[in-house]
């Protein structure tokens, strides 16, 4: 394990606003109130979604230096609001809207990625995210195919062609926008971009007789841009030189102001080394413990893991139902088993099948995600402001963070105390989250390439089970490096997570109440993907990792 000198806090040039006592000079206005807060709201995504430039998305300097006016305008009446006398949950989504206007400013100061990562320019996806929004940084005109039932009827296909014609344009503008020099952004970027050319063939073949001549054309005329801009990329690839972190400072600032996690980089290290070593001991204690118990016996066939799915399933859901340590709702069962997976041979598993062919209920527990993202679908939020996806991945710290402490949170509630060994898996989840975690730090401070972080996460994942292929490997360095702070969200979230049931078990305890974990988790769901600082906030009237 790497371990590096703590740096004293420098915190990176830029506003910080805090409800007390704004950083602009925007005089306050005691006349404001939530409402107004909506309208400012509204006015702010109206913004954050640029102009177009030849029918795509305009990330040309030119046009951000045009529009600096016009965002500072904004950000003057954000300061203007008097917070103190309101509810906490109107407190907290003013802090969710200067969330994002903080990641529109260090997108636009630090981050760039339309200048320094060609990744950014990924349009078509085939699938959806297992959170609110695409990991990473992603450029407003994306194409979800996943959205789309095949064969196409006449107003898919219409909406199809519409949406594809961004391609051509916003291939030809990354080509004058990306002048960068992150190196590794700049190489692997260019995988993100092939996996773009490959998508559209799928796509050709996906529409088959449901398209039309317009739609056949627009495929073609995108695989030619795409072509092209994979052409171009290789060819500049050679000039790249340069580191790709954003260093520790930066880190810091982005993290504390725009993902409202309460941590310095140095705190995030900190973590992860301890929940690195606790999650390796911890295995080798449940493997002595359970030295004479049979070894678990992997999933040979289709119809082995079928089973093994089916059984993982109805194992969760009884437990959360008969445990009381949720509300089951109707559509809970649905959404998992639609994300149960199949048989993957021996030789071409990565990491986490390999764990879900000896045993698929550790992984399941993870898709608590597909929970989230059901409800956000049925039941969403009654606040416009939480009402789908926060901007800049700002959900990482909750839904991650959730999706990790459950794993855990559900085996010491008692899902495995019918299959022991399986708790041995969920400790080498763990131990892989914060090995490729802390790599994702290492290559922030540049004190790492991607390819050492990716080392860090192989070397430190048990079990060799990180060696099996690469892909999987670059695919969450590269994500990591492109996006500060999720590499390290699922342990990070994970323990803000444990933090919060804790305060919030304290007073209940305090008040003399039995507690109830059923309403915990029922409480943080109805809070829904906001950074866990804010939410523990709202259920335990605790602000002060907001204030700090």
């Amino acid at each position: 394990m790497k371990f590096s000198r703590s740096l004293p806090l420098i915190l990176a040039a830029g506003l910080i606003f805090t409800p007390g006592g704004p950083a602009s000079a925007a005089p306050t206005n005691h006349t404001l109130g939530y409402d107004d807060l909506l309208v400012l709201f509204a006015d702010w995504r109206s913004f954050e979604s640029p102009p177009l430039l030849d029918g795509a998305p305009d990330y040309t300097k030119e046009r951000f230096a045009a529009r600096q006016a016009a965002f500072l305008a904004l950000r003057e009446r954000l300061q203007a609001f008097d917070i103190s006398g309101w509810p906490i949950p109107q407190q907290v989504d003013w802090h969710l809207v200067r969330a994002e206007m903080n990641g529109y400013d260090f997108n636009l100061r630090v981050l760039q990625p339309w200048a320094r990562d060609p990744a950014f320019y990924k349009t078509v996806w085939m699938e959806r995210s297992d959170v609110p929004a695409h990991e990473g940084p992603t450029n407003h005109a994306v194409v979800e195919v996943w959205a789309y039932s095949f064969p196409l009827d006449g107003p898919a296909r219409q909406k199809l062609v519409s949406e594809l014609s961004v391609i051509p344009p916003l291939m030809q503008q990354a080509q004058t926008n990306l002048t960068g020099n992150a190196r590794d952004l700049w190489i692997t970027g260019i995988r993100d971009i092939r996996g773009q050319r490959a998508a559209l063939d799928q796509l050709e073949s996906m529409v088959g007789d449901s398209g039309s001549e317009d739609l056949a054309q627009i495929i073609q005329t995108s695989r030619a841009a795409t072509d092209e801009l994979l052409a171009w990329l290789e060819a500049q690839a050679e000039s790249k030189t340069g580191p790709s972190g954003i260093g520790k400072d930066n880190y810091t600032w982005y993290q504390q102001n725009v993902h409202l996690v309460p941590m310095t980089w140095e705190d995030e290290e900190r973590l992860l080394k301890r929940e690195l070593a606790r999650a390796w001991s911890s295995l080798k204690l449940e493997e002595q413990r359970n030295r004479d118990l049979p070894p678990m016996v992997a999933a040979a066939t289709p119809a082995e893991y079928d089973a093994m799915a089916n059984d993982a399933i109805e194992r969760i859901m009884n437990f959360l139902r008969d445990k009381d340590i949720l509300t089951v709702t109707d559509y809970m069962e649905p959404a998992l088993r639609e994300h149960a997976g199949s048989f993957v041979p021996e030789d071409t598993r990565h990491f986490f099948w390999i764990t879900a062919h000896y045993d698929p209920a550790p992984l399941f527990t993870h898709f608590y995600h597909w929970f989230e993202l059901a409800r956000m679908d049925l039941e969403p939020s009654q606040s416009p402001i939480r009402r789908g996806a926060l901007l800049y991945n700002i959900f990482d710290s909750r839904n991650e963070g959730t999706a990790t402490g459950v794993e855990e949170m559900f085996m010491h509630a008692g899902l495995y105390d019918d299959s022991p060994r399986s708790r041995e898996l969920v400790w080498i989840l763990l131990a892989q989250r914060a090995a490729r975690g802390l790599g994702s730090l290492y290559a922030h401070a540049n004190e790492m390439t991607m390819e050492e972080a990716g080392q860090v996460h192989m070397e430190w994942t048990p079990r060799g089970w990180m060696k099996t292929e690469p892909e999987l490997r670059i695919f969450e360095q590269h994500l990591y490096l492109r996006q500060p702070g999720y590499g390290t969200s699922y342990v990070t979230g994970k323990y803000l997570l444990e933090e919060t049931l804790a305060d919030y078990a304290r007073q209940v305890e305090e008040r003399g109440e039995k507690f109830e974990l059923r309403d915990f988790f029922d409480r943080l769901n109805a809070i829904d993907s906001i950074p866990i600082s804010l939410g523990r906030w709202e259920m335990t009237g605790l602000d002060d990792q907001v204030r700090n």
